[in-house]
C-alpha cells in the first residue's frame, strides 16, 4: 500500500490542510457509521424498532463519556506531538505518544469495570423506563466489553494524522466501519440477536481498527514509533497532555451531560416518544457536524506544526481558510435540513408518530446551525496552539453555562414544554459560538502578527 506523508512546512497551507482534512473528514463520516448503522437497523427490528431505538439512545451518554476520555489523552497528546516534531524534537514526540497510549489503556480498564458494575442505575438515571431498559441494558453491557478497543482506535489515530499520514488515519476508520456495516444485519437479523447483535458488531469492528492503529505505529512506515521505553509514565508529561486535552474532554463530557438532562426532561414532559425524537436529532446532528469536525481536526496538526516552527503567517492562513469553509458548509447544511427534514428522520424510523413530532423539533433544533461552526473553529485554534485555559473555558461555557440551564428553564417558559428543550441548542450555538470565535480573533491574531515580525 502506498503511504503518502504531508510535509506541513512546505507548499500551500490550504493544500496541507486538505490533504489531512479530506481523508480525516471521510474517516469521521465512516466513524459515524458505527452508531448510525446500528440505529438504522435497530429502528427496523420488527414490532419493537421504535422502543429499541429509544433504548439504545439512552446509552449515548455512556458512549460519549468513553469517547471523552479518548479526547482527553489523544487530542491532548497529538497537538503536543506535532509541535515537538515542528521543533525537531522527535524523541519527546515519541514519549508523548507512548504516555498517551498507557493512559488510554489504564483509563479504558477502569471505565469498563465501573460501567459494568453501575450501568443499571445509571441508565435509569439517564431516563430509562421499565419498557426501554431491557434494550438499553442489552446493548451497553456488550459495548462496555469493547472499551479498550474504542480507547485505542479513537485515542491513538490522531497520532497517525499528526505525522501527516491522513490516508492511513482514514483506513483506521474505514476498516471498522465497513466491518460494522456487514456484521450489523448478520448479527441482528440473521442470528436474531437484536440490539445485542448491533453491540457485538460494533466492538468487533473497533477491535480490528485498534489492531490496525497499533500495527502502523509500531511498524516501519511511521515517522514516530510506539516504543516500549516511551510507555513509562512521567506525570509532568501526562499533566501537559491532559491540560490541553481537557477542553476536548469537557466538550464531549458536557455533550453527555446535555444528553442526560435532555432525555430526563423529555421523559418528564413527553415520554418515551420524545426521547426517541432526541435520539434521531442527535444522529442527524452527528451526520452534519462530522465534516466540520473533520476539517477542524485536519487543520489542527498543520497549525500545531507551523506554530512550533514559528511560521505564524501560515497559521493565520489556516485559520482564515477553516473559518470560511466551515461557515459556508453549515449554511448549506441548514438549508438542506430546512427543505427536506423528513428524509433524515426516515433514515432511522418511518413511524408516522415519530415523523409528526420529529419534523417540528428538527426545525427548532437546527435553527441558526451556521453559528455552530464558529464554536468548532475557535475551539480548534485554541487547542492547536496550546491555549489550554481558553479551550477549556469555552468548552464549559456553551454546554454547562448555557445549554443545561436552558434545557431545564425553557420548558417552563410560556408553555414551551418539549419545544423548550429543543430551543436550548440553537441559542447555545449563537451565544457560545460567537463568544469562542471572537475571543480567538481578539487574542490569537495579535500574537501571530507580533510573532511573525520577530521571526
Amino acid at each position: 500500500m502506498r503511504v503518502h506523508q504531508t510535509d506541513f512546512s512546505q507548499g500551500s497551507v490550504y493544500k496541507n490542510i486538505l490533504e489531512v482534512a479530506v481523508p480525516m473528514t471521510f474517516a469521521q463520516l465512516l466513524n459515524l457509521l458505527y452508531n448510525i448503522v446500528d440505529r438504522m437497523y435497530i429502528g427496523r427490528i420488527p414490532e419493537v424498532g421504535t422502543l429499541a431505538l429509544t433504548g439504545v439512545g439512552l446509552c449515548f451518554p455512556i458512549i460519549t463519556l468513553i469517547t471523552a476520555f479518548t479526547y482527553l489523552f489523544g487530542n491532548g497528546g497529538s497537538p503536543l506531538c506535532a509541535m515537538e516534531r515542528g521543533r525537531g524534537n522527535e524523541d519527546e514526540a515519541e514519549k508523548l505518544m507512548g504516555n498517551t497510549f498507557t493512559m488510554l489503556i489504564a483509563t479504558g480498564l477502569v471505565l469498563m469495570v465501573v460501567g459494568l458494575v453501575f450501568y443499571k442505575p445509571v441508565l435509569y438515571l439517564f431516563g430509562a423506563s421499565d419498557i426501554t431498559f431491557p434494550y438499553a441494558g442489552a446493548y451497553i453491557r456488550i459495548y462496555l466489553l469493547g472499551t479498550l478497543f474504542v480507547m485505542v482506535s479513537l485515542g491513538m489515530n490522531p497520532f497517525i494524522n499528526s505525522q501527516g499520514f491522513g490516508n492511513m488515519g482514514m483506513f483506521t476508520v474505514l476498516i471498522g466501519a465497513l466491518l460494522n456495516i456487514v456484521l450489523d444485519p448478520l448479527f441482528i437479523f440473521v442470528f436474531h440477536l437484536g440490539v445485542q447483535g448491533a453491540a457485538f458488531a460494533t466492538i468487533l469492528s473497533q477491535f480490528c481498527s485498534a489492531v490496525w492503529v497499533v500495527r502502523f505505529l509500531t511498524g516501519k512506515r511511521a515517522v514516530l514509533h510506539l516504543k516500549r521505553d516511551a510507555l513509562r509514565i512521567q506525570w509532568v508529561r501526562v499533566k501537559n497532555i491532559m491540560s490541553l486535552g481537557v477542553s476536548g474532554f469537557i466538550m464531549a463530557f458536557t455533550n453527555s451531560l446535555v444528553q442526560i438532562v435532555c432525555n430526563a426532561t423529555l421523559q418528564g414532559y413527553g415520554g418515551d416518544l420524545y426521547v426517541g425524537v432526541m435520539t434521531v436529532l442527535n444522529s442527524v446532528r452527528e451526520i452534519f457536524t462530522m465534516p466540520v469536525m473533520g476539517l477542524t481536526n485536519g487543520a489542527s496538526p498543520v497549525m500545531s506544526f507551523n506554530y512550533g516552527e514559528h511560521a505564524f503567517g501560515r497559521v493565520k492562513d489556516a485559520i482564515r481558510f477553516v473559518t470560511v469553509l466551515c461557515v459556508g458548509y453549515t449554511l448549506i447544511a441548514w438549508g438542506i435540513l430546512k427543505v427536506v427534514p423528513g428524509f433524515f428522520i426516515r433514515i432511522f424510523n418511518d413511524s408516522p408518530e415519530l415523523l409528526d413530532k420529529g419534523i417540528p423539533a428538527l426545525h427548532i433544533y437546527f435553527f441558526g446551525f451556521c453559528f455552530m461552526a464558529l464554536q468548532f473553529t475557535g475551539q480548534s485554534v485554541f487547542v492547536a496552539l496550546g491555549k489550554a485555559k481558553k479551550a477549556t473555558f469555552f468548552s464549559l461555557f456553551r454546554k454547562v453555562m448555557i445549554v443545561v440551564p436552558l434545557t431545564l428553564i425553557l420548558p417552563r417558559v410560556g408553555g414551551l414544554g418539549v419545544d423548550g428543550v429543543f430551543w436550548a441548542e440553537p441559542v447555545s450555538n449563537l451565544v457560545g459560538g460567537c463568544a469562542s470565535f471572537f475571543t480567538m480573533l481578539i487574542t490569537v491574531l495579535p500574537e501571530l502578527k507580533l510573532g511573525k515580525k520577530t521571526v
